[in-house]
């Protein structure tokens, strides 16, 4: 098992908690109650400023998605050579808040992927920093798959 300092987070501010039980950190506006992730302090909707962090349910239903098969362009990260690259889903989750959230899925065969069947929010490696440690993004998982 790595150590927790060992593990730090692809981009900070996109989720919490402790590794077996985390949370998407999303904002609510004060003005008009829309809920946005990742979290921001300017409504997309009302344009309103000061929206408040709020935490996503760690559990939804799979709204839609696909599998990735070949490295996407630039900015991607990770392995761009057809050898290495290991395909991977992307779906959106649609939560109890209410709002559709695009992630990772840690299944990769559509036969085990349908649309409406229930996801939980899991911690995932996404590779490795210069230092050696481990960097960790969020995904979702079929419930039970874990």
């Amino acid at each position: 098992m790595t150590a927790a300092a060992d593990r730090v987070p692809i981009q900070e501010g996109l989720f919490t908690g402790p590794p077996e039980s985390p949370r998407l950190i999303a904002s609510r506006c004060k003005a008009c109650a829309e809920i946005t992730f990742p979290c921001q302090d300017a409504c997309p909707s009302c344009a309103a400023r000061g929206a408040e962090e709020i935490l996503l349910s760690p559990r939804g239903r799979l709204w839609t998605f696909t599998i990735q098969r070949f490295p996407p362009p630039p900015p991607f990260e990770g392995a761009a050579d057809r050898e290495r690259y290991v395909p991977f889903g992307v779906g959106y989750v649609e939560l109890p808040e209410g709002i559709r959230v695009e992630a990772r899925l840690t299944e990769n065969d559509p036969d085990k992927l349908s649309i409406g069947m229930e996801m939980e929010l899991v911690l995932t490696t996404f590779d490795r920093d210069d230092g050696g440690r481990e960097r960790v993004t969020f995904a979702f998982r079929p419930v039970g798959e874990g």
